[in-house]
């Protein structure tokens, strides 16, 4: 690739913007992001970035505002420097659940994120599962949005369906994700069911009826992110309970707030397989259900063709 790249990470997913790179050939740029006493946050960027395509990777997870403070300071940095054109990679978009008014007198968060950005001097933005769709309308510059569905099948064909698919069930926790499931269904030939549930309070669901029949089949629980793994540890117990053979569960964001392992290692779920959007910490315990894909390649070949503006609509799915 050409010398006018230039890749920056901020300090939330060091390791996939490592990989990011090693995918891509390129040095990972130098950057600084330090904190002064009081917790103000310090970057400082250690190349000469006059002029060239720079690219900065970085997911809005955990501490989510200390990393979107990051991000934003880091596009400024850019902006000051001279940068042609600052992309922010953001593999997981944090306050993407709050898009829309659910109730009087509150913001509408994804949308305040996407303007932050923008003021901030993001030229265009590449992210991947956004909770909502909708939130690329919230840009007024370009958003290209990525899904880890192609990592996924490959998993789930390797390894779900090593020993034959006819039993497989592929199982969406709630009426929101029955397009994302259904898409993944279709891909795989298998049959789709759905979750019906009753949310009775913020992270707090409970499922009350399964359509679809998952007697004696393998079901594999599909989401876009899982966060306190209520719902999901929920609906495993649910359709195990309606005879299901056993059951897994598939996600791109590994969220993993409160007690989510814990619950995952005490439920009926065999395995969770999730991407690196989000890092896992030594500090969130038995991860010992935990399988985790890499979405680097898939990351990096969408960075290649955004910087040779090349199409990249082949890789939406």
């Amino acid at each position: 690739m050409p010398n006018d790249i230039v890749l920056i990470a901020g300090n939330s997913n060091v390791g996939l913007a490592t990989e990011i790179c090693e995918s891509l050939w390129q040095p990972l740029g130098l950057a600084q992001v330090r904190r002064f006493s009081d917790g103000e946050i310090l970057v400082e960027i250690g190349e000469n970035v006059r002029g060239r395509d720079t690219f900065v990777i970085q997911s809005t997870c955990a501490p989510v505002n200390d990393n979107l403070m990051e991000l934003l300071l880091i596009i400024d940095a850019l902006k000051r420097a001279s940068a042609r054109r600052i992309t922010a990679v953001i593999p997981y978009y944090g306050y993407a659940r709050q898009d829309r008014k659910a109730s009087p007198r509150v913001p509408i968060s994804a949308k305040l994120i996407a303007d932050l950005l923008t003021v901030a001097g993001t030229t265009r933005v590449l992210a991947m599962d956004l909770h909502a769709g909708q939130i690329q309308g919230f840009f007024d510059i370009p958003v290209d949005h990525l899904f880890a569905a192609p990592v996924l099948l490959h998993y789930i064909k390797e390894g779900f369906l090593r020993d034959g698919g006819g039993s497989l069930i592929l199982v969406s926790p709630d009426a929101g994700g029955v397009e994302r499931t259904r898409y993944l269904a279709k891909r795989l030939g298998a049959p789709l069911a759905i979750v019906d549930k009753r949310r009775e309070a913020p992270n707090v669901a409970k499922a009350m009826n399964i359509i679809g029949d998952v007697k004696g089949m393998r079901a594999v629980i599909v989401d876009d992110m899982i966060d306190t793994a209520g719902t999901l540890t929920q609906a495993a117990d649910f359709i195990m309970s309606m005879g299901a053979a056993s059951v897994a569960a598939c996600a791109t964001h590994a969220v993993f707030s409160g007690k989510a392992l814990e619950l995952i290692n005490g439920s009926a779920l065999s395995e969770v397989v999730v991407t690196n959007t989000i890092p896992l910490r030594a500090s969130d315990g038995d991860v010992s259900k935990i399988k985790v894909l890499s979405v680097a390649s898939l990351l990096g070949e969408a960075i290649r063709r955004i910087h040779q503006e090349d199409s990249i609509s082949s890789l939406f799915l």
